[in-house]
């Protein structure tokens, strides 16, 4: 059954979250996005900012030192930081709808007393579910937890590609307790920086969002307290599924962001820029460009905001949040060559933002489900 249309119109408490937060990405970011790019790494005093700021715990509830606000609004702080750098659209992205949201949805009241006030105010969180022979086939995973006779768990196993894991203070990872279970064995587990047995390995260098790390994990006997179980043994599964339908709406925010960056400077650009006696932006052609630009970002914008509307009303959001990651990612890629081409051989360079746009986009049609995992899971629920 298709779910009823949200409205997608702001509100002014909205509003302004959007604004403030845009506002501090344009004053605190901007100056620091091409060093953060170079250095592949975000500064610690800019991660304690957004802390300060309160977009690292928008969703954890007041009483545990949060925002208590909802998932829209987390929506709206990743896509505007995205606008400046989708390299801390992403931070903010997994603390919230990966991280906090599963915590929120699955843990226990001990497990929320205890992490979500140093999520909304220090900590930062990590979602480890890939690995080298489960990308898209996530539960083909090798990591295993075993039962200890203490009642303790042992993780052992690798994970790639995780997102924070250089900043991250809190592990969500997941492991199958039980493989002949196959995907009804997976469990998911809290497991903390500084756990014996438990490293942060190889930083990889990637073509875009540099500045965020994605690093691997390596779990060698590791051993974590039973009550480091996220939900129930076995429940992994649901917990993995579940979160990363609403995560991929917070992807279609970040690619969002990167089209309106990117647009927004090619704008800027060809208002100042003359050939043959005038502004490139008197050219008919160049007029259209943009405006196909424009069209196709405010339809994923519409589509991003529906998904998220959607999800906060409670309404099942797999379909949505999978078409607004699809669509969306594909009008990133779309407008950010665009843009490039429209800075002419400036464009290629790094001397302006176009080039970075270009390359940051590309992720949004590979993390957090594959284009091609988004067009199956949109068939399924057309022909269920």
């Amino acid at each position: 059954m298709a779910s009823t249309p949200a409205l997608t119109s702001l509100s002014d408490e909205e509003r302004l979250v959007r604004d403030s937060v845009y506002e501090f990405a344009d004053r605190e970011i901007r100056q620091l996005v091409r060093e953060m790019d170079e250095q592949q790494k975000i500064p610690r005093p800019l991660i304690d900012k957004l802390f300060a700021l309160g977009v690292m715990g928008i969703e954890i509830p007041e009483s545990h030192g949060g925002g208590g606000a909802g998932f829209f609004h987390a929506v709206l702080a990743v896509e505007s930081l995205s606008r400046v750098d989708p390299s801390i659209g992403v931070l903010v992205d997994v603390q919230n709808t990966l991280v906090v949201n599963a915590l929120l949805r699955w843990g226990s009241d001990d497990q929320k007393r205890l992490h979500l006030p140093r999520l909304a105010s220090s900590s930062v969180g990590a979602y480890a579910l890939s690995e080298a022979g489960s990308g898209s086939d996530a539960f083909a995973m090798a990591s295993r937890a075993t039962r200890h006779a203490s009642g303790d768990w042992v993780l052992t196993g690798r994970k790639l590609w995780i997102t924070n894991a250089l900043e991250a203070d809190l592990f969500l990872v997941f492991a199958n307790a039980d493989p002949a279970a196959g995907y009804r064995g997976v469990t998911a587990f809290l497991v903390e920086r500084g756990a014996g047995g438990f490293t942060v390995g190889k930083k990889e260098d990637k073509l875009g969002i540099r500045a965020s790390s994605t690093c691997e994990l390596i779990f060698e006997d590791c051993r974590v307290p039973a009550a480091s179980v996220l939900g129930e043994a076995g429940k992994g599964y649901k917990v993995a599924i579940e979160t990363l339908n609403e995560g991929r709406i917070g992807i279609g925010a970040q690619m969002i962001g990167v089209a309106q960056g990117a647009l927004a400077a090619a704008t800027a650009y060809v208002k100042d820029r003359h050939q043959f006696g005038k502004p490139l932006a008197e050219f008919q052609g160049i007029q259209f460009q943009l405006a196909q630009a424009r069209t196709e970002t405010e339809a994923a914008r519409l589509m991003v905001y529906n998904a998220a509307r959607l999800k906060d009303a409670g309404h099942d959001i797999a379909n949505e949040g999978a078409m607004a990651k699809l669509f969306s990612s594909q009008v990133a890629e779309r407008v950010t060559s665009v843009s490039l081409e429209l800075f002419g051989g400036y464009g290629y360079t790094k001397d302006y933002p176009a080039e970075k746009f270009y390359r940051d986009a590309k992720i949004g049609a590979i993390y957090e489900g594959t284009s091609n995992m988004q067009l199956q899971t949109i068939a399924k629920g057309m022909l269920r």
